[in-house]
């Protein structure tokens, strides 16, 4: 293995994770104030993959977590914004890093997911009723997490997901629209979670994936796009759950992630030298973590947990 835990800025990481929770009036917080949960998330995910979620204060995170819950038992981006899906995963995945999911009314919360489920199997994000695959994973898989599943029809929700599937073996996000990255991930890890993996074509769905590895050892999520390493995630666990993950360059995928870190000031972006956010740093660690890169936590590719975190849901009680 090329890379060394010398080569990951972990110190740099860590600080800048902290960073961009304290600020509170730079563009990034503007931009971020409506999916705040998805930044908490992102973030503590990352610390805790590097070993390094005590440092930050467990219970104002828990009660500001509890601020975003609405009556109808989903929650906002934010406090004070509307309840939706996304958000609602992004809560659950908090406090089971902090191994909280004890402060949740867990029928309250998985009825308000159950609700969103549509009569053909596919699910809403929200009282407006768009549709999409992503739905259809992230309540599957915060249902799991609760250990809920069985308030949904897990039969219908299935047969929609492999209604979105294509001749090429990949997913899109309805019946008929293209196969992308991010969409085989969500429809992947949903038929993984509901033991249903026997739908996917692995060899053909694993070659449209490998496929997606440039020159550089970077991954697009659809042919022709700019790579990203974001798809480091997206990909990966997709190629990981078909058992597929042998197909890609492993050494150059690290090197091209390793390339994109800010090594002065922390974080990662989407490709190198352009600006880090939060969401590329926990996608381009995280994607490490597949690599076993030497020192972070191995992580969980369908619940997108670090793997004593889901082991600690399953196993210990």
């Amino acid at each position: 293995m090329e890379g060394q835990i010398g080569d990951l800025e972990v110190e740099k990481h860590v600080q800048y994770i902290l960073s961009v929770e304290k600020r509170k009036d730079n563009f990034e917080s503007v931009v971020m104030e409506h999916l705040r949960m998805n930044g908490a998330y992102w973030g503590l995910t990352t610390l805790d993959l590097l070993g390094k979620l005590d440092m930050v204060d467990e219970d104002e995170i828990i009660s500001w977590v509890m601020e975003c819950q609405h009556e109808s038992g989903g929650f906002g981006g934010n406090v004070g914004h509307d309840p939706h899906i996304l958000y609602t995963l992004s809560a659950v995945q908090v406090l089971a890093l902090f191994d909280k999911l004890n402060v949740l009314d867990i029928d309250k919360v998985s009825n308000y997911i159950a609700g969103l489920q549509n009569e053909d199997g596919s699910f809403s994000g929200d009282m407006w009723g768009e549709i999409d695959t992503r739905f259809s994973y992230i309540a599957i898989c915060s249902l799991s997490l609760l250990q809920r599943l069985d308030k949904i029809n897990v039969e219908k929700a299935v047969n929609y997901i492999v209604s979105c599937k294509n001749l090429d073996g990949g997913f899109g996000c309805t019946p008929g629209a293209e196969s992308h990255a991010g969409q085989i991930f969500c429809c992947v890890s949903a038929l993984a979670l509901t033991g249903s993996l026997h739908h996917v074509d692995k060899d053909l769905l694993g070659w449209w994936l490998c496929e997606r590895q440039v020159k550089s050892g970077a991954l697009n999520g659809r042919p022709e796009k700019l790579p990203d390493v974001c798809y480091s995630w997206w990909v990966l666990s997709s190629l990981i759950m078909i058992d597929r993950a042998h197909w890609i360059d492993k050494e150059k995928l690290i090197k091209f992630i390793l390339d994109c870190q800010d090594k002065e000031n922390g974080g990662i972006s989407d490709r190198p030298d352009d600006a880090v956010d939060v969401f590329h740093t926990y996608f381009g660690v995280a994607g490490l973590a597949h690599l076993e890169y030497p020192g972070l936590k191995a992580v969980d590719p369908a619940y997108a947990l670090p793997v004593d975190v889901v082991n600690r849901i399953f196993f210990s009680r």
